[in-house]
């Protein structure tokens, strides 16, 4: 497999120790997503949180704020030294931050929190800019076997994250020789990665629908595929990758986690709160329509959940280099 050739990269870590960030303990229930607005975490926490106020799970208003940096690794490192006990506070997660802590990118390891509940997951898929003129996943497949270094790609993951791991998925799929040679630039959400896209900085994106949905909307970018078995409820005109010849799925689930040192009964009492909001038409609506699969896991079975994804995270990222 030539994924297993793909020499190791080596990011900055010193990003999330370079950053310092000054926690206020919340005084009613607080989501952290750990990216800039508009990204996927940034949805999760909005819609968790509007949909909590909304059904009466929580008294007033969940109050949202944005830690960027690191993957998640600045939030979750603050979550860890300064809020580890916070019964009020929930964290926005999902594959992409679970292989980040795979890889050791974090500063503490996964067992460090408790994992509530997954909710759903989102679609992985490939765009580019509406005016590119890659109009279709063979056409790009085609000019990264010719020449890997010859576009510049990007995502909200670092260099062997799970937007890049996908991408190279597909790559590897159709004729890719030399995966290292693909240039891969990170961003803190998928906002951001397409935002510099449509600016020209870089060519293509890989990341989750639900972090770009509104620019699938305004005509501003077009996806070449969606990484699912099916087309995606939401946007039924996109093909899939595997319906283009592609074997390739990527989905990204989304959930949340909060501090290790939380209570059982806090831990149970906000388990049973998310099921419940699972369950009603208001999220399963809200989900649907951001391109989001919902999916329920909650309590010990999403804890187990969890680890075992970790487990085949790091397993990909020694098969490709990543890490030894």
């Amino acid at each position: 497999m030539k994924l297993r050739t793909l020499t190791s990269m080596k990011l900055g870590a010193a990003l999330a120790a370079a950053m310092t960030v000054t926690a206020v303990p919340a005084s009613a229930t607080e989501c952290i997503a750990p990216s800039n607005p508009g990204g996927g975490w940034d949805f999760t926490c909005r819609t968790i949180g509007r949909v909590l106020g909304e059904l009466g799970l929580v008294e007033g208003n969940v109050q949202v704020t944005n830690m960027a940096g690191g993957v998640g690794a600045v939030a979750f490192a603050m979550v860890a030294a300064e809020r580890p006990a916070d019964e009020d506070l929930i964290v926005a997660t999902s594959t992409v931050g679970v292989t980040q802590m795979a890889q050791g990118r974090y500063p503490a390891p996964l067992e460090t929190m408790r994992y509530l509940a997954m909710l759903g997951a989102d679609v992985g898929v490939i765009a580019v800019d509406n005016d590119s003129p890659i109009m279709t996943l063979a056409d790009l497949t085609a000019a990264m076997a010719a020449d890997p270094s010859a576009l510049v790609t990007g995502g909200s993951s670092g260099a062997g994250g799970w937007d890049h791991i996908r991408l190279l998925m597909v790559a590897d799929a159709t004729g890719t020789e030399d995966l290292s040679a693909i240039r891969w630039v990170q961003f803190d959400g998928g906002t951001d990665a397409v935002t510099q896209m449509m600016g020209g900085q870089i060519a293509v994106v890989s990341t989750d629908m639900g972090e770009i949905a509104g620019f699938v909307e305004s005509g501003d970018i077009r996806v070449l595929a969606a990484l699912s078995d099916e087309p995606i409820p939401a946007f039924p005109d996109i093909p899939t990758a595997i319906s283009q010849g592609v074997d390739v799925t990527g989905y990204n689930w989304r959930g949340l986690y909060t501090g290790g040192q939380v209570s059982d009964e806090a831990y149970n009492a906000w388990v049973e709160r998310l099921e419940t909001l699972y369950n009603s038409d208001n999220w399963q609506e809200a989900a649907t329509s951001a391109g989001l699969v919902p999916i329920w896991r909650g309590g010990a079975e999403f804890e187990a959940f969890v680890r075992d994804q970790a487990a085949i995270m790091e397993q990909i990222s020694r098969d490709i280099g990543v890490i030894q």
